[in-house]
């Protein structure tokens, strides 16, 4: 079996196996010192896919890359990523919020409806300012 040096598919823990949690006399973290949320950091993961998928995309893209470089040569990564830096040089004005939709085209991410489609947080949201206003403050003028 050949080996094209791609990315493995495996999940890998990136947690330790032994936490190091300051423990009551009980044997358990005391809430009441460190919190709940200071509990929550020591530990780190709450299940050991949480890492893998909070580098989902990231894994892909750089799987689809090492995928791309085996099948057409060296120069197919280096154009997709020459372009992706184009796109993202694109500019509009300071109170239109950009899509991105170039970026997720070449990435392939048009056709995908994810959770930020469906929940529309506010970095989504399709708003407009007060035009002059946001340009002032940009430039420093206000």
């Amino acid at each position: 079996m050949r080996n094209f040096n791609l990315p493995s598919i495996v999940p890998k823990p990136t947690v330790d196996e032994k936490f190091d949690c300051k423990n009551g006399s009980y044997g358990l973290p005391n809430p009441m010192i460190s919190g709940h949320s200071g509990v929550r950091q020591s530990i780190g993961f709450s299940h050991p896919l949480e890492a893998s998928e909070r580098n989902y995309q990231k894994n892909r893209d750089c799987m689809n890359m090492a995928l791309l470089r085996n099948t057409q040569g060296i120069h197919a990564p280096i154009r997709i990523a020459m372009e992706l830096k184009a796109a993202e040089q694109i500019g509009r004005l300071p109170f239109l919020p950009s899509s991105n939709l170039m970026r997720d085209v070449l990435l392939g991410r048009d056709e995908d409806i994810g959770f930020e489609d469906i929940l529309n947080t506010p970095e989504f949201r399709e708003q407009m300012g007060q035009p002059h206003a946001v340009i002032e403050k940009s430039l420093g003028i206000l």
